[in-house]
């Protein structure tokens, strides 16, 4: 199938053809044509799928006839963070060169005046945070009785993050006829929900369900004795490898994603932090840098990485394992993509055996473990046996009668089955990396070179 199957205009396809894309992802071919047709969207579709396109596409064709009045949006799209804000802007950009459509983009962090003089001139595509869109329009610089088609993008992240109320309110205020785009990586309950109370008669896309993970993505799961100490240590060893061109590198918390970032920088390391409290302008210049291989590991959180579109990463470490394990499926997609292959290593203590296991039941298979001198078996023994004793209970409390859930809408898997050696894959030289992390104490460890040492901040304690 080609993207001229799809009905899409001329105009559009030079777009795409000139943007490189010659044949459309599932998730396009199944999607467009329904958009087309004016009907209601429910897509499920985890990270890197082509998501985005399947809706910018036609709404550009849809959009063409006709022009926006003053602060009157004729389309709406709603995106929790600013740099998936970001991504689908730019989207239009590329497939909409060729249309007169006019944009705005409506997010922290940038110049309210700016935002209101592009709404004064009327545009056909809003693109907007749910903050920043109640806040203008509370002061009474945006009307929302003009729009026709409203996209609500990454619907389970808006639930993470506590948008849910705030997107209510919005769709509350818009004209009860109108066409709606729902797309969410998962579907747990509550989305779902809010699935049923906004789309009508909707057609149904399922691509790659949420519990799977890209072919072309290499899983490895390092397990760490110690601490936290210890588990940085092996991250660098794990990052010295030759074929480490550009990582991700994912921490829980945005005081880890700080601690990470400064280790990495005083052993030399060309590493970047990106979190949820940096300011816009920061945000974008470390999005560029790592894009222009400026910096070479980007260290960041998981809200903050949501909507990245960086083609090219070689590698991606959990350096904590995520708290919910839908966000493993999230952090390793970011590798793997368009036919590459990709990497992905997983670091954990034995105190991180239950969400551990979390993953591995969402995954519905071990991933493989990579042979590692630190490894603590009497710490990871007693963490599993404990996480399997929990494990046992719950799944008996359910046979006794109540239904339980992970709490994400599923029911959890029965039993755990022992990790594999891998076997398949070349391992990293583990004996190298413990070699490393013993020889090569934090405190006494050098920069690489005289250039990193001289970027290294003075003030970073980290160890």
């Amino acid at each position: 199938m080609t993207f001229a199957d799809l009905g899409l205009s001329p105009e559009v396809l030079k777009a795409v053809e000139e943007a490189g894309y010659m044949a459309p992802t599932p998730i396009q071919a199944q999607a467009i044509p329904y958009v087309l047709m004016g009907r209601d969207v429910l897509g499920c579709a985890q990270t890197g799928t082509g998501k985005t396109a399947s809706f910018t596409l036609p709404m550009i064709d849809i959009l063409a006839a006709g022009r926006a009045k003053a602060r009157m949006p004729r389309s709406l799209i709603l995106t929790p963070t600013r740099e998936l804000a970001a991504q689908v802007a730019e989207n239009f950009e590329i497939y909409g060169k060729c249309s007169r459509l006019s944009m705005a983009l409506l997010t922290g962090g940038t110049s309210l005046a700016d935002q209101e003089r592009k709404l004064d001139r009327g545009v056909d595509v809003l693109i907007a945070t749910p903050g920043r869109l109640l806040d203008l329009f509370e002061r009474g610089k945006i009307l929302l009785a003009d729009v026709k088609i409203l996209v609500i993008d990454e619907a389970d992240r808006m639930l993470d993050m506590g948008f849910i109320p705030d997107v209510e309110r919005i769709v509350a205020l818009l004209p009860k006829i109108r066409q709606t785009l729902f797309f969410s990586a998962t579907m747990p309950p509550e989305v779902r929900r809010l699935a049923d109370a906004f789309l009508m008669n909707p057609k149904e896309i399922s691509v790659d369900p949420p519990s799977s993970a890209a072919e072309t993505v290499v899983q490895r799961l390092v397990k760490v004795r110690g601490d936290q100490k210890q588990k940085r240590a092996a991250l660098r060893g794990l990052l010295s490898r030759d074929d480490v061109t550009s990582a991700l590198i994912f921490c829980n918390r945005k005081r880890d994603v700080d601690i990470v970032y400064k280790s990495l920088k005083r052993h030399g390391f060309d590493v970047a932090a990106l979190h949820g409290d940096m300011s816009q302008p920061a945000r974008t210049e470390t999005l560029a840098q790592f894009k222009a291989g400026t910096v070479r590991l980007l260290v960041c959180s998981d809200v903050a990485a949501r909507g990245l579109d960086i083609p090219a990463v070689s590698h991606v470490f959990n350096f904590d394992v995520p708290i919910h394990a839908e966000d493993y499926i999230h952090r390793i997609g970011r590798t793997g993509r368009a036919g590459r292959s990709g990497h992905a290593f997983t670091l954990a203590l034995p105190g991180e055996a239950k969400a551990l296991a979390a993953v591995i039941r969402l995954l519905g298979k071990p991933i493989p473990e990579a042979d590692f001198d630190g490894l603590d078996l009497e710490s990871w023994s007693e963490a599993e046996a404990a996480s399997a004793t929990e494990e046992k209970s719950r799944t008996g409390r359910t046979a006794g009668g109540k239904s339980k859930t992970d709490g994400r809408g599923r029911r959890p898997r029965r039993g755990r089955r022992a990790a594999p050696k891998a076997e398949a894959m070349p391992a990293p030289d583990h004996a190298q990396v413990q070699a490393q992390a013993q020889a090569q104490p934090e405190a006494e460890a050098q920069p690489r070179n005289a250039a990193a040492s001289a970027g290294s901040s003075p003030a970073a304690t980290s160890k």
